[in-house]
């Protein structure tokens, strides 16, 4: 199932942050689309619930040094 989230995230301070998160959390199998908002420390994600969970997709988040809040 289709599912689209708004996370907030702690420790994103530039471009490579960016770069770092959405690169990961493309790479994982689900997840349709990223978009990372630095300036209000958001990421937006649409994803298939039936192939990836929300605690994985915090977990790969976490994994990459930052906080989700």
């Amino acid at each position: 199932m289709m599912e689209t989230i708004k996370l907030t995230v702690e420790g994103m301070s530039c471009k490579h942050c960016v770069h770092t998160v959405t690169s990961a959390l493309s790479k994982l199998e689900g997840v349709i689309n990223v978009k990372v908002d630095l300036a209000t420390k958001t990421i937006s994600l649409n994803f298939n619930s039936d192939l990836i969970s929300l605690t994985e997709l915090k977990k790969t988040i976490t994994d990459e040094g930052y906080r989700v809040v």
